[in-house]
């Protein structure tokens, strides 16, 4: 095959009927529905990312529309208008390139040549690709014609950009969302491809293709089209990374284990790794923030308390999100993507709020826990003292206990051994006698010894000494022996 006649994959294999569009069910039914039903509109907007088949299903609709025995929504491979229209040969078919007829004088004219009937279709239609780039002139130059239009004309609009197309256009059109196809549409699709071209590659080698594309169909077909004349007719997954500068993904999931262990040195070595190989930064950036959202996922579910929490898997992918600018478009992408990892090994280090409170509460003794059943006395409650008042917590409801002064552990410091000694005899009475006073039930720790005097003969000699009025009170009074005395004082009697 010569170089003139050769033809990329992404225009050889572009789709030639509805029923080969990828990922895009939702658009393929609404438009058969209506061709069916013959409830054909009169402008349609297709919005989407890159790559997904907008341009592709305006010319599919304006085929299946204008063949000839339509309208259908399946068209016979041997159409001879079908086949004009899609190779961009048809005269009533026109696309025009909102990029380059942006001008208020372009729209005018085409506002005056669709007065025409068509030549030789069923209908006329205008397929106008970027449509986001006319300027507000063009737009409102057409928005009459847009409202208005004569029978045989179709209006078909895509972009990529809807919020800078005119309220009053989108208001006129049916809108058609165009979603991002999924990876393993994508390399399902790359396989089929690939067994067509007798191309042998891995499947790990596809997957890494599917995603780059981010969800493009031309995309993965551009990036396929480049691995066969790298690779020739096998492809494997080394060749797509060295290619492209892509880190492989368990380099990347090792990464995400340095973040979340906070391993500084560890990301720096792996920084440099990356540098010597020309791995690009704001991809591994990107597939970073995949795997810390698997792990966001797994997260959710568990219970381990060592692992990262949802919260904290949120704030690493926010710091990465944050990011990926700064690398992208910073002047030292190694720099910034060393920034970024650290500012997201901070934001998985902070804790939150729950987690510090289950922390402290476990901290807690059992004994405050059980007090939590226990109503705390308010003010009020003082004041009426037990006159029956009624709390203001619901039945049922324990109130919280509130510690003002956080829990301290105190180490048993042992006390100097001089401690008491330096102690003068005066002082030791003043700290008796303010220890009775705060609590008159306790005992003193070391108690005065009582003298008492066990000798009968002295005894009964002190027993003499008494005035007659106390002594005879105490015999007759309190009928007991005195088996040890001290000396009285009568002052203190009296």
């Amino acid at each position: 095959m010569s170089d003139q006649t050769y033809q990329v994959i992404a225009r050889r294999w572009r789709p030639k009927q509805f029923s080969e569009l990828v990922g895009q069910d939702h658009v393929v039914r609404t438009l058969g529905n209506a061709i069916e039903m013959n409830r054909i509109a009169h402008a349609y907007l297709f919005v989407g990312p890159r790559g997904t088949g907008k341009t592709t299903s305006a010319r599919l609709f304006a085929k299946s529309l204008n063949w000839e025995e339509g309208p259908s929504l399946e068209v016979p491979p041997d159409s001879e208008i079908g086949n004009a229209i899609m190779e961009g040969r048809c005269l009533d078919v026109i696309e025009i390139d909102g990029a380059s007829n942006n001008s208020v004088e372009q729209v005018r004219d085409l506002r005056d040549e669709c007065q025409y009937a068509p030549a030789q279709c069923r209908y006329k239609i205008y397929v106008i690709d970027e449509v986001h780039m006319l300027s507000q002139q063009a737009f409102n130059a057409l928005l009459k014609t847009l409202e208005e239009p004569p029978p045989h004309v179709k209006f078909v609009f895509a972009t990529t950009e809807s919020h800078k197309v005119l309220p009053t256009i989108v208001s006129r059109c049916q809108r058609f969302e165009f979603r991002s196809i999924a990876t393993p549409l994508i390399v399902d699709k790359l396989k089929e491809i690939c067994q067509a071209e007798k191309i042998e590659a891995e499947e790990e080698a596809l997957e890494v293709v599917g995603r780059m594309a981010m969800g493009g169909m031309r995309d993965a077909q551009s990036i396929l089209d480049q691995m066969i004349s790298f690779c020739g007719k096998s492809i494997g997954q080394a060749d797509v990374l060295e290619v492209y500068g892509l880190a492989s993904r368990q380099k990347i999931e090792s990464l995400a284990q340095l973040v979340a262990g906070a391993d500084f040195d560890g990301i720096i070595g792996t920084t440099d790794e990356f540098s010597e190989h020309g791995i690009d930064f704001y991809r591994a950036l990107v597939d970073l923030s995949e795997v810390f959202r698997e792990l966001l996922l797994e997260a959710l579910g568990s219970k381990d308390e060592s692992a990262l929490s949802p919260e904290q898997c949120v704030r690493v992918m926010d710091a990465l999100r944050d990011g990926e600018d700064m690398v992208k478009m910073g002047l030292s992408e190694k720099t910034n993507f060393e920034v970024t990892l650290f500012r997201a090994v901070e934001a998985g280090r902070t804790r939150s709020i729950d987690q510090v409170i289950r922390r402290i509460s476990g901290m807690i003794p059992g004994e405050v826990k059980k007090k939590r059943a226990e109503p705390l006395p308010s003010s009020r409650d003082e004041e009426l003292g037990n006159s029956g008042s009624v709390s203001s917590v619901p039945p049922g409801e324990p109130e919280e206990v509130v510690l003002e002064e956080p829990l301290v552990e105190v180490e048993n410091v042992p006390l100097p051994e001089n401690s008491e000694s330096d102690l003068q005899p005066e002082e030791k009475e003043e700290e008796a006698v303010k220890t009775d006073d705060e609590n008159p039930d306790s005992q003193p720790a070391h108690a005065p010894e009582v003298r008492q005097i066990k000798d009968e003969e002295l005894i009964k000699q002190r027993i003499s000494e008494l005035p007659s009025g106390i002594r005879g009170i105490m015999e007759e009074k309190f009928k007991g022996d005195f088996v040890s005395i001290e000396k009285i004082d009568e002052t203190k009697l009296l």
